[in-house]
Formats: structure tokens, sequence, C-alpha cells
């Protein structure tokens, strides 16, 4: 007799959250801007989730500019043992103050990404991401900002959904 099984309970999803520190090249300064990460991710099926996340990075020249964003958007990932690869397509808000407080503006802006989770332990996740941001109807040509980004996170796993 040849049977299978059924599945007796399945994951409604995925989540973590977890912090980071930044390193941002916004292309309107000469320096690079240091600073920290906010991120959550919920993750639905195998391959796809939402991400949303906050940055805040800052000059250290002691002009007192700093850029701050908030992000939220779709993501893309595959699992390869601990190694979870992913790439994010996001959309937000940016602001910026300018030099010496000169002004503090905000835009909308678009952002994509690509970076990879390891799974230390099955709570436990590090990352290492690479993000760049196109601020939309920033003056002179826009705003383009990079931004690397190495975090730990906490994840949670989904409770499970019985059939």
């Amino acid at each position: 007799m040849l049977g299978q099984a059924i599945p007796t309970a399945s994951r409604t999803a995925d989540a973590q959250i977890g912090v980071g520190y930044s390193l941002a090249k916004p292309d309107y300064f000469p320096d690079r801007f240091p600073g920290f990460a906010i991120y959550g991710d919920l993750d639905f099926n195998l391959h796809l989730g939402v991400e949303a996340e906050f940055h805040q990075v800052y000059s250290t020249a002691g002009d007192k500019s700093f850029e701050r964003t908030y992000d939220i958007g779709g993501r893309y990932f595959r699992t390869y043992g601990p190694l979870v690869p992913y790439v994010k397509a996001m959309y937000g808000r940016g602001t910026l103050q300018y030099p010496f407080g000169g002004a503090e503006l905000g835009y909308n802006m678009f952002a994509g990404g690509a970076g990879a989770d390891f799974k230390v332990t099955n709570y436990l996740h590090v990352r290492a991401e690479y993000e760049y941001q196109k601020w939309i109807s920033f003056p002179n040509g826009g705003f383009h900002p990079h931004l690397l980004t190495i975090g730990v996170a906490y994840h949670v796993t989904g409770k499970p959904r019985y059939k």
C-alpha cells in the first residue's frame, strides 16, 4: 500500500526584528555618515515577505547634518542552509538636515537593496546589506545615498496553523 503523509501543521509566517550599524555615502556630502538601522521582516511563504526599516546616519564633520529614512516594501529571498540571500524594493520618506541647521526637508524616496542573513542559531541571525536610495524631487538632480549595514536580529518563528 502506498500513501502520502498529510501535513498536520504549517507556519503562517516568520518574523525577525534587528538592529545594525550603517555607513552611508550621501552624494550631496563628501564625507561618509555613520549611524544605525532598525529593521523588521515578516515572511509569508517560502520566498516572499515584507520589510520595514529605519535609518539614522549623521555627519561627523561637526556641521550637525543628518539623514533619516523610513521605508517599507517587498523582499524576495532564498534559503540555502543557514544562508538567506535576498533582494528588496521599498518606498518611503527621507529627511535631510542641511549643514548647520540651514533646513530640515523631507522627500519621498525609492530604495533597492540586496543582502544576506546568516542563521547563527534558530533565534539569532546576522545580516550584511547594501541599499541604494533615490530621493524624489530633491533639488539639483536628485539625492542618491548608498548605505552598507551590518546587523543582528532576533528571529521569531511563526505560530503553527493546524489543518
